[in-house]
Protein backbone atom coordinates (compact mmCIF):
# COMPACT_ATOMS: atom_id res chain seq x y z
CA UNK A 1 0.00 0.00 0.00
CA UNK A 2 2.74 2.48 0.95
CA UNK A 3 4.43 1.90 -2.41
CA UNK A 4 1.33 2.92 -4.40
CA UNK A 5 0.83 5.97 -2.20
CA UNK A 6 4.42 6.99 -2.98
CA UNK A 7 3.71 6.82 -6.74
CA UNK A 8 0.52 8.88 -6.33
CA UNK A 9 2.51 11.45 -4.37
CA UNK A 10 5.14 11.56 -7.13
CA UNK A 11 2.52 12.30 -9.82
CA UNK A 12 1.00 15.11 -7.77
CA UNK A 13 4.44 16.57 -7.05
CA UNK A 14 5.03 16.80 -10.79
CA UNK A 15 1.95 18.97 -11.22
CA UNK A 16 3.07 20.92 -8.15
CA UNK A 17 6.40 21.75 -9.85
CA UNK A 18 4.58 22.90 -12.98
CA UNK A 19 2.27 25.15 -10.95
CA UNK A 20 5.30 26.66 -9.17
CA UNK A 21 7.06 27.39 -12.45
CA UNK A 22 3.99 29.13 -13.88
CA UNK A 23 3.44 31.12 -10.68
CA UNK A 24 7.04 32.35 -10.52
CA UNK A 25 7.26 33.57 -14.13
CA UNK A 26 8.28 37.27 -13.82
CA UNK A 27 6.90 37.26 -10.29
CA UNK A 28 8.14 37.97 -6.76
CA UNK A 29 9.12 34.77 -4.96
CA UNK A 30 8.30 35.50 -1.31
CA UNK A 31 4.65 36.59 -1.74
CA UNK A 32 4.00 33.55 -3.95
CA UNK A 33 5.35 31.29 -1.22
CA UNK A 34 3.42 33.24 1.41
CA UNK A 35 0.11 32.85 -0.45
CA UNK A 36 0.82 29.18 -0.93
CA UNK A 37 1.28 28.78 2.84
CA UNK A 38 -1.84 30.82 3.63
CA UNK A 39 -4.00 28.77 1.26
CA UNK A 40 -2.61 25.60 2.83
CA UNK A 41 -3.47 26.83 6.31
CA UNK A 42 -7.01 27.72 5.24
CA UNK A 43 -7.43 24.29 3.65
CA UNK A 44 -6.65 22.46 6.89
CA UNK A 45 -8.03 25.02 9.36
CA UNK A 46 -11.46 23.27 9.61
CA UNK A 47 -9.73 20.08 10.77
CA UNK A 48 -7.81 22.00 13.43
CA UNK A 49 -10.98 23.71 14.67
CA UNK A 50 -12.78 20.37 14.71
CA UNK A 51 -10.08 18.97 16.97
CA UNK A 52 -9.53 21.97 19.25
CA UNK A 53 -13.24 22.72 19.74
CA UNK A 54 -14.24 19.03 19.99
CA UNK A 55 -16.93 19.48 17.34
CA UNK A 56 -17.17 15.74 16.75
CA UNK A 57 -17.08 16.00 12.94
CA UNK A 58 -15.41 13.32 10.81
CA UNK A 59 -15.26 10.96 13.79
CA UNK A 60 -13.69 7.55 13.15
CA UNK A 61 -12.20 8.77 9.86
CA UNK A 62 -8.65 9.53 8.79
CA UNK A 63 -9.45 13.27 8.99
CA UNK A 64 -10.08 13.18 12.74
CA UNK A 65 -7.24 13.56 15.24
CA UNK A 66 -6.70 14.29 18.93
CA UNK A 67 -5.23 17.45 20.44
CA UNK A 68 -1.45 17.45 20.69
CA UNK A 69 0.96 18.23 23.52
CA UNK A 70 3.43 21.12 23.60
CA UNK A 71 6.17 18.69 22.62
CA UNK A 72 4.12 17.54 19.61
CA UNK A 73 3.72 21.12 18.43
CA UNK A 74 7.42 21.87 18.87
CA UNK A 75 8.20 18.92 16.60
CA UNK A 76 5.91 20.35 13.94
CA UNK A 77 7.30 23.90 14.26
CA UNK A 78 10.78 22.47 13.71
CA UNK A 79 9.52 20.73 10.58
CA UNK A 80 7.97 23.99 9.34
CA UNK A 81 11.31 25.82 9.63
CA UNK A 82 13.17 23.05 7.78
CA UNK A 83 10.62 22.83 4.96
CA UNK A 84 10.30 26.60 4.51
CA UNK A 85 14.08 26.95 4.29
CA UNK A 86 14.09 24.28 1.59
CA UNK A 87 11.17 25.86 -0.26
CA UNK A 88 12.66 29.36 -0.29
CA UNK A 89 15.92 28.07 -1.76
CA UNK A 90 14.01 25.92 -4.25
CA UNK A 91 11.61 28.67 -5.35
CA UNK A 92 14.44 31.13 -6.08
CA UNK A 93 16.37 28.48 -8.01
CA UNK A 94 13.30 27.34 -9.97
CA UNK A 95 12.54 30.90 -11.03
CA UNK A 96 15.95 31.32 -12.69
CA UNK A 97 16.70 27.84 -14.05
CA UNK A 98 15.13 25.65 -16.76
CA UNK A 99 12.58 23.21 -15.39
CA UNK A 100 14.35 20.37 -17.22
CA UNK A 101 17.44 21.03 -15.08
CA UNK A 102 15.74 21.67 -11.73
CA UNK A 103 13.71 18.45 -11.83
CA UNK A 104 16.68 16.09 -12.20
CA UNK A 105 18.70 18.06 -9.61
CA UNK A 106 15.92 17.36 -7.13
CA UNK A 107 16.46 13.69 -7.86
CA UNK A 108 19.55 13.93 -5.63
CA UNK A 109 17.32 14.05 -2.56
CA UNK A 110 16.67 10.30 -2.33
CA UNK A 111 20.40 9.56 -2.45
CA UNK A 112 20.96 11.84 0.54
CA UNK A 113 17.88 10.41 2.26
CA UNK A 114 19.25 6.93 1.63
CA UNK A 115 22.55 7.72 3.34
CA UNK A 116 20.70 9.28 6.25
CA UNK A 117 18.26 6.39 6.51
CA UNK A 118 21.11 3.89 6.59
CA UNK A 119 22.86 5.80 9.37
CA UNK A 120 19.88 6.98 11.44
CA UNK A 121 17.14 4.34 11.01
CA UNK A 122 19.27 1.32 10.14
CA UNK A 123 17.33 0.65 6.93
CA UNK A 124 18.81 -1.93 4.59
CA UNK A 125 18.31 -2.17 0.83
CA UNK A 126 18.35 -5.31 -1.28
CA UNK A 127 20.33 -5.76 -4.50
CA UNK A 128 17.55 -4.45 -6.77
CA UNK A 129 17.11 -1.33 -4.67
CA UNK A 130 20.85 -0.66 -4.63
CA UNK A 131 20.89 -0.96 -8.43
CA UNK A 132 18.17 1.69 -8.61
CA UNK A 133 20.12 4.06 -6.37
CA UNK A 134 23.39 3.64 -8.30
CA UNK A 135 21.66 4.27 -11.64
CA UNK A 136 20.10 7.44 -10.23
CA UNK A 137 23.51 8.65 -9.04
CA UNK A 138 24.96 8.12 -12.52
CA UNK A 139 22.12 10.16 -14.05
CA UNK A 140 22.88 13.05 -11.68
CA UNK A 141 26.51 13.13 -12.83
CA UNK A 142 25.48 13.10 -16.49
CA UNK A 143 23.02 15.94 -15.89
CA UNK A 144 25.84 18.16 -14.69
CA UNK A 145 27.66 17.58 -17.99
CA UNK A 146 24.53 18.17 -20.07
CA UNK A 147 23.61 21.43 -18.34
CA UNK A 148 26.97 23.04 -19.24
CA UNK A 149 25.74 23.27 -22.84
CA UNK A 150 23.18 25.81 -21.65
CA UNK A 151 25.80 27.83 -19.82
CA UNK A 152 24.68 26.46 -16.45
CA UNK A 153 27.83 25.45 -14.57
CA UNK A 154 26.93 23.45 -11.49
CA UNK A 155 30.06 24.69 -9.70
CA UNK A 156 29.56 28.44 -10.11
CA UNK A 157 25.87 29.10 -10.78
CA UNK A 158 24.27 30.45 -7.60
CA UNK A 159 20.80 29.29 -8.59
CA UNK A 160 22.08 25.74 -8.95
CA UNK A 161 23.49 26.08 -5.44
CA UNK A 162 20.07 27.29 -4.28
CA UNK A 163 18.38 24.21 -5.74
CA UNK A 164 21.14 22.03 -4.30
CA UNK A 165 20.63 23.52 -0.84
CA UNK A 166 16.89 22.97 -1.24
CA UNK A 167 17.63 19.32 -2.02
CA UNK A 168 19.83 18.95 1.08
CA UNK A 169 17.21 20.54 3.33
CA UNK A 170 14.50 18.48 1.62
CA UNK A 171 16.45 15.31 2.40
CA UNK A 172 16.79 16.40 6.04
CA UNK A 173 13.04 17.02 6.08
CA UNK A 174 12.40 13.54 4.71
CA UNK A 175 14.43 11.92 7.48
CA UNK A 176 12.75 14.11 10.07
CA UNK A 177 9.34 13.14 8.66
CA UNK A 178 10.10 9.48 9.26
CA UNK A 179 10.93 10.28 12.89
CA UNK A 180 7.81 12.42 13.39
CA UNK A 181 5.40 10.06 11.61
CA UNK A 182 6.37 7.26 13.97
CA UNK A 183 5.10 9.39 16.86
CA UNK A 184 2.25 11.58 15.61
CA UNK A 185 -0.91 11.28 13.54
CA UNK A 186 -0.19 12.16 9.90
CA UNK A 187 -3.21 14.47 9.42
CA UNK A 188 -2.46 16.19 12.74
CA UNK A 189 1.07 16.90 11.50
CA UNK A 190 -0.02 18.14 8.08
CA UNK A 191 -2.77 20.38 9.48
CA UNK A 192 -0.68 22.14 12.10
CA UNK A 193 2.37 22.24 9.83
CA UNK A 194 0.42 24.28 7.30
CA UNK A 195 -0.78 26.70 9.98
CA UNK A 196 2.68 27.22 11.49
CA UNK A 197 4.16 27.59 8.03
CA UNK A 198 1.69 30.38 7.22
CA UNK A 199 2.54 32.20 10.46
CA UNK A 200 6.30 31.98 9.85
CA UNK A 201 5.97 33.10 6.22
CA UNK A 202 3.79 36.05 7.26
CA UNK A 203 6.61 37.27 9.50
CA UNK A 204 9.22 36.74 6.77
CA UNK A 205 7.19 38.60 4.14
CA UNK A 206 6.40 41.42 6.56
CA UNK A 207 10.06 41.90 7.49
CA UNK A 208 11.96 41.09 4.28
CA UNK A 209 9.63 41.82 1.34
CA UNK A 210 6.99 44.40 2.20
CA UNK A 211 9.39 47.24 3.23
CA UNK A 212 11.50 46.77 0.06
CA UNK A 213 8.96 45.51 -2.45
CA UNK A 214 9.39 48.55 -4.73
CA UNK A 215 13.06 47.63 -5.28
CA UNK A 216 12.43 44.05 -6.35
CA UNK A 217 10.39 42.13 -8.91
CA UNK A 218 6.74 43.19 -8.51
CA UNK A 219 4.12 40.67 -7.46
CA UNK A 220 1.19 39.79 -9.72
CA UNK A 221 -1.64 37.34 -9.17
CA UNK A 222 -1.69 34.02 -11.00
CA UNK A 223 -4.34 31.32 -10.78
CA UNK A 224 -1.51 28.82 -10.70
CA UNK A 225 -0.73 29.95 -7.11
CA UNK A 226 -3.70 28.18 -5.43
CA UNK A 227 -2.94 25.13 -7.58
CA UNK A 228 0.44 24.93 -5.84
CA UNK A 229 -1.38 24.47 -2.55
CA UNK A 230 -3.82 21.89 -3.86
CA UNK A 231 -1.18 19.71 -5.50
CA UNK A 232 1.38 19.82 -2.67
CA UNK A 233 -1.30 19.23 -0.01
CA UNK A 234 -2.62 16.16 -1.82
CA UNK A 235 0.92 14.90 -2.47
CA UNK A 236 1.90 15.34 1.18
CA UNK A 237 -1.31 13.68 2.36
CA UNK A 238 -0.41 10.52 0.42
CA UNK A 239 3.24 10.80 1.52
CA UNK A 240 2.56 11.25 5.24
CA UNK A 241 0.04 8.43 5.29
CA UNK A 242 2.53 6.13 3.54
CA UNK A 243 5.13 6.84 6.24
CA UNK A 244 2.70 5.80 9.00
CA UNK A 245 2.60 2.25 7.60
CA UNK A 246 4.92 -0.09 9.48
CA UNK A 247 6.83 -1.53 6.52
CA UNK A 248 7.43 1.80 4.72
CA UNK A 249 11.06 2.56 3.81
CA UNK A 250 11.75 6.31 3.77
CA UNK A 251 14.68 5.81 1.38
CA UNK A 252 12.43 4.10 -1.19
CA UNK A 253 9.47 6.45 -0.71
CA UNK A 254 11.73 9.46 -1.19
CA UNK A 255 13.26 8.02 -4.37
CA UNK A 256 9.86 7.21 -5.89
CA UNK A 257 8.58 10.72 -5.15
CA UNK A 258 11.39 12.08 -7.33
CA UNK A 259 9.60 10.40 -10.23
CA UNK A 260 7.69 13.68 -10.33
CA UNK A 261 10.44 14.81 -12.70
CA UNK A 262 8.57 13.05 -15.53
CA UNK A 263 5.69 15.54 -15.36
CA UNK A 264 7.88 18.61 -14.93
CA UNK A 265 10.26 17.49 -17.68
CA UNK A 266 7.40 16.98 -20.13
CA UNK A 267 6.08 20.47 -19.35
CA UNK A 268 9.51 22.03 -19.80
CA UNK A 269 10.05 20.20 -23.08
CA UNK A 270 6.67 20.51 -24.80
CA UNK A 271 5.25 23.73 -23.33
CA UNK A 272 8.27 25.86 -22.41
CA UNK A 273 10.35 24.54 -25.34
CA UNK A 274 13.55 24.33 -23.28
CA UNK A 275 16.85 23.36 -24.95
CA UNK A 276 19.30 20.42 -25.01
CA UNK A 277 16.48 17.97 -24.46
CA UNK A 278 18.23 14.96 -25.98
CA UNK A 279 20.94 14.81 -23.31
CA UNK A 280 18.47 15.60 -20.55
CA UNK A 281 16.15 12.88 -21.83
CA UNK A 282 18.93 10.31 -21.38
CA UNK A 283 19.33 11.50 -17.78
CA UNK A 284 15.58 11.26 -17.25
CA UNK A 285 15.40 7.73 -18.67
CA UNK A 286 18.15 6.64 -16.29
CA UNK A 287 16.19 8.09 -13.38
CA UNK A 288 13.09 6.18 -14.49
CA UNK A 289 15.07 2.95 -14.80
CA UNK A 290 16.25 3.55 -11.26
CA UNK A 291 12.63 3.95 -10.16
CA UNK A 292 11.76 0.61 -11.78
CA UNK A 293 14.55 -1.17 -9.94
CA UNK A 294 13.41 0.33 -6.66
CA UNK A 295 9.84 -0.72 -7.31
CA UNK A 296 10.85 -4.29 -8.22
CA UNK A 297 13.02 -4.52 -5.13
CA UNK A 298 10.17 -3.36 -2.91
CA UNK A 299 7.37 -5.62 -4.13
Amino acid sequence: MWLYLAFVSALLLGFYDVAKKRSLANNAVLPVLWLNSVFGALLFLPLILNSELSLGLCEDTILSFEQGTLHDHLLIVTKAFIVLSSWMCGYFGLKHLPLTIVGPINATRPVMVLLGALMVFGERLNVMQWCGVIIAMISIYLLGRTSRREGVDFRSNRWVWCVGMAAVLGAASGLYDKYVMQRLDSVFVQSWFNLYQAIIMSVIVGVLWLPRRSKHTPFHWSWAIPLITLFVSAADFAYFYALTLDDALISVVSMIRRGSVVVSFAYGAFVLREHNLRGKLVDLILILVGMVFLWLGSR
